[in-house]
């Protein structure tokens, strides 16, 4: 504890002075962007007032412009790192044009000498050259142009949709989860030079409304060295200014659609030369917040506010600050399946319904006797966000820039008011669960930028603090998890606990009313069964019984983690060559501790003759633990109430640890002409320490878990038609594997795969890809967007399934006449029992006779017979879990968004309408189903969306 003490110190004591370093020279803020400054003059060398500077990248649609004011002097700030196409006109001069490449917060000076009309001088500027970018790092650049026609999915998790849809190498997940190139969300988040590495899909978070971005670049090749954290994919966002808007400009919007989903938006950007503001502010409501386990809705309504302000103020020539400022908060049902909304637990246990629902008195009634009515489970999350910063500018080579932030989650999770509405089939839940947590996370950020002649140098440091609280009630609500009497039921093999007796004893006596043979559940009985399903009677769990008079075992806990992050690195170009060298150092101080040196070494090549780009890159990361819930997840299983609760692996204390990543990528990007740029890449990534999240039941909460490694090769490509009289596409598409190696060495939740052999966990997918088509034939005419996103399936999780020997990862089939039968059990959760509706939820079928969630199929199916309209199953004796698991069935999602900007065609005043259309065809389609690590959930039925917008 002192080394570690001694640790920490020294890291806050080297930050301090990193940070004194700058403050005598003025600190300041840093972002992701550029900015262009300069001269127009004409050939006598006299100013010209009244030109227009206009900046475009034809990728990424960024579109930008000015004029130079009295003195021929024109500023274009906040441009996002990509390359550009600059060009000046000016009556009577002719256009002048050039490529700029904007990649430091170091202005950019240009002094632009326009020649007379008609002049022999010809300034050239090679086609294709501003299509493909010299850089080692593969990612993508989606501007605000291109994304407000992209018809998005999610109406409360709009960033991660956008990412979804327009970048290579993502798999789609429920609820706003996306799997970054075969990792669960181990993605990170700069905006404007904050890092956030916590999770931001919306049961973890808040996210930054879409309408506050003005550019993303979202990096899926090797992080350079200033990001580190989680680094699968790091989103890097450009966030809208007011300043240089000398004429307010802003919107009010809203819109209505399917599932009373209603959104109001209002925003305003403002500001002068020197200062601005831009401010947006949201609400939503929705009958459908969540991805429900139903293509129904039941039970899913919630709500989302958001408030963002930026606000940017120039100090002096040299000296400006920023502030970003953001408010979230969102409430929202967790949905039903039917089972929870009809309070029907259970239903399909070996066929003996009838015997429960008379124990219980009826479907609906509690072990207590009183009607436990629908599951009724909610959340609510508040998310803060607060960061200054402060730039400085030493000279024409050099940038200083110093930064803190302040974020913070506040999650609350609540069961049901009748803790026994809580309880689902035994796949699902047996326990009522609350949860009250925090999540704050503190940092101080300091970088110097420097570019001259072939370099461009950034060096800096970020310390930040991540304060943890957790506070978790949990109780029994099954009767038969910790019952103290089973019956003997089938023969001689004890198969089933009663789940209506309430003795407080351990003997048979103790268990009046039952008939058959009875016997104690203690580990001394033979035929005790002792297994997942129906546990040994436990004296330390009977206080914590809801279902015998106990109550809620509560846990607390609160941890500091602190981290370290020190980097250097060097963009280098020369000739054809663009080398990106960069060292790393993080030190990672929380339940436990690591620290890692990092080299981050690319190269690339650019053959100009072709317009052809090579590329390979390395980066060595340090690979930290989940946040949210990792005190419990690191020691609960050591706890003995716990530890039988969470469905931990083992009763050993292991908390999760750090782990260290090699990734190697190599790749190509090629212009055809002017009209079509092809960017490549394939991915080795070997991972030591490989984190997930095991979901608990039917709820929002997941607790993070560490294998001893995973293996994630694959590849990814993108596939750009710049804007042709109108017309513009862009495809991205991927395969990546995700192969995880037990042991399992951490972590609450039930292991997955036989002891030492890989299995493929869920965000593994053959391949996926999304088309987006736009069209605007007229500048201020009606426009179209068009989505066609393909999904081959990711792993699915707890299906039945069927083997013929001991050889594969599927327990062997019961022979019914020689033949091999399917029994109708979640072979993979410990031949739990499948209730009727969630076999109808995977569209399973038994000899044509599809499961309704009413009528189950028979226990016992032909294999010959049975088959899934929903899921892939392999066939008999094939199964493995790491080269043919079950799988998603394979779907394609149609999306379309039409529209008009400017309806009435006037110049001060605008009115726009749009009409979004997602799953046009109405897919029956599952995103995953009983998986471990995210449950069931279904894609969105057909839903329209129809809104209207004021602009000035």
């Amino acid at each position: 504890m002192l080394a570690s003490y001694k640790k920490s110190l020294r890291a806050t004591f080297l930050v301090v002075f990193l940070l004194a370093l700058g403050i005598h020279t003025y600190a300041q803020s840093g972002s992701n962007s550029g900015s262009i400054n300069g001269t127009v003059l004409d050939p006598t060398g006299a100013v010209v007032p009244n030109a227009t500077v206009e900046i475009h990248n034809p990728v990424s649609h960024f579109d930008r412009s000015t004029t130079t004011d009295k003195s021929g002097n024109f500023s274009l700030p906040n441009i996002p790192f990509n390359p550009y196409h600059f060009s000046v006109t000016a009556a009577g001069f002719a256009p002048s044009a050039q490529d700029v490449d904007i990649r430091s917060i170091v202005a950019v000076s240009l002094k632009i000498n326009l020649q007379v009309s008609g002049s022999s001088t010809i300034v050239t500027v090679e086609a294709g050259g501003d299509l493909v970018e010299n850089d080692s790092t593969f990612h993508s650049n989606i501007d605000k142009s291109y994304f407000d026609k992209l018809p998005l999915e999610s109406t409360t998790s709009g960033l991660s949709s956008l990412v979804t849809l327009s970048t290579p190498g993502i798999a789609a997940d429920s609820n706003g989860l996306f799997h970054g190139i075969g990792d669960h969300a181990s993605n990170s988040f700069s905006i404007d030079g904050q890092p956030i590495t916590d999770q931001q899909s919306k049961v973890f978070s808040n996210q930054l409304p879409v309408d506050s971005i003005e550019s993303l670049e979202v990096i899926s090749g090797a992080p350079p060295a200033e990001y580190g954290g989680k680094t699968s994919v790091v989103i890097v966002a450009t966030t809208r200014s007011g300043q240089g808007v000398t004429t307010p400009h802003g919107s009010v919007s809203t819109s209505y659609g399917t599932f009373g989903t209603s959104n109001v938006e209002a925003e305003l950007a403002y500001g002068g030369k020197n200062w601005g503001n831009f401010i947006s502010a949201g609400g939503l409501n929705t009958g459908r917040f969540l991805d429900p386990p139903e293509f129904a809705v039941f039970h899913d309504k919630g709500n989302e506010e958001n408030l963002f302000d930026r606000v940017d103020y120039q100090l002096t020539t040299t000296d400006s600050i920023h502030l970003n400022f953001g408010y979230s908060r969102s409430w929202f049902q967790t949905p039903n399946n039917l089972d929870a909304e009809n309070a029907t637990p259970w239903s399909g246990l070996f066929g003996i319904e009838p015997q429960m629902a008379a124990a219980f008195g009826a479907p609906g009634i509690g072990p207590d006797g009183n009607p436990v009515g629908p599951t009724d489970q909610v959340s609510k999350i508040g998310t803060f966000n607060i960061a200054p910063s402060w730039t400085h500018v030493l000279n024409t080579h050099a940038v200083y820039t110093l930064g803190a932030f302040v974020r913070r989650d506040d999650y609350n999770y609540y069961g049901s008011k009748d803790p026994f509405a809580d309880l689902g089939p035994p796949s699902l839940q047996r326990q009522s669960v609350g949860q009250d947590r925090s999540l704050t996370n503190a940092g101080l950020r300091t970088d110097l930028s420097y570019v001259k002649g072939i370099h461009q140098i950034k060096a800096g440091a970020t310390y930040q603090q991540t304060f943890l609280n957790e506070n978790e009630p949990i109780g029994i609500v099954d009767p038969s998890y910790n019952a103290p009497c089973i019956t003997n039921v089938y023969g001689t093999s004890a198969v089933n606990i009663y789940p209506w007796v309430a003795a407080p004893g351990l003997t048979p006596a103790a268990c009046p009313g039952v008939t058959g043979t009875l016997q104690a559940n203690i580990a001394s009985n033979p035929n005790a069964p002792g297994n997942a399903l129906y546990p040994y009677y436990s004296m330390t769990l009977a206080p914590y019984d809801l279902t015998r008079g106990g109550v809620s075992y509560v846990f607390s806990g609160h941890t500091d983690i602190k981290e370290l992050a020190l980097y250097v690195r060097d963009n280098i170009t020369v000739g054809n060559w663009s080398l990106n060298l960069g060292l790393r150092g993080d030190l990672y101080n929380g339940i436990t501790s690591g620290n890692q040196v990092e080299p981050r070494v690319g190269a690339a090549y650019n053959i100009k003759k072709t317009n052809t780009i090579l590329r390979v890159s390395y980066a060595r990361t340090l690979e930290s633990p989940f946040n949210e819930n990792l005190i419990l997840s690191s020691i609960g299983c050591g706890n003995a109430v716990l530890n039988p609760l969470l469905l931990c692996s083992s009763s050993a204390t292991n908390p999760l640890s750090v782990g260290f990543r090699n990734e190697f990528h190599a790749g190509l990007e090629q212009a055809f002409g002017k009209y079509l740029v092809f960017s490549g890449e394939w991915i080795s990534k070997y991972t030591h320490n490989g984190f997930d999240f095991s979901v608990l039941g039917n709820t929002p909460i997941t607790y993070p878990i560490e294998w001893h490694n995973s293996k994630i090769p694959g590849y990814a490509g993108r596939v750009s038609v710049p804007q042709v009289h109108g017309f513009s596409a862009l495809m991205v598409f991927s395969s990546v594997a995700a192969r995880f190696f037990p042991p399992q060495i951490a972590g609450a939740g039930a292991t997955v795969g036989a002891p030492g052999t890989p299995f493929r966990i869920d965000h593994d997918e053959r391949f996926n890809q999304t088309t987006h088509f736009q069209y605007q034939p007229w500048k201020r005419g009606p426009w179209m967007g068009f989505n066609w996103r393909y999904d081959t399936g990711l792993v699915a999780g707890a299906t039945p399934c069927y083997g013929v020997s001991a050889s594969n990862d599927c327990p062997q089939s019961v022979l019914i006449g020689g033949v091999p039968n399917v029994s109708m059990m979640a072979a993979n959760v410990g031949q739990v029992p499948l209730s009727a509706d969630q076999e109808a939820e995977a569209g399973f079928t038994c000899s044509g006779v599809r499961a309704t969630p009413t009528v189950p199929l028979p226990y016992n199916c032909p294999a010959s017979a049975f088959g899934s309209a929903l899921i892939n199953v392999p066939p008999p004796g094939t199964e493995n879990d790491d080269h043919k698991p079950p799988r998603i069935a394979h779907r394609s999602l149609f999306d379309m968004s039409v529209g008009h900007d400017n309806i009435f065609h006037g110049d001060k005043y605008k009115v726009s309408a749009q009409l979004t259309v997602i799953n046009l065809a109405n897919n029956y389609a599952l995103y995953n189903f009983l998986s471990t690590f995210s449950g069931t959930h279904y894609v969105t039925p057909r839903a329209l969306t129809a809104g209207i917008g004021f602009h000035f």
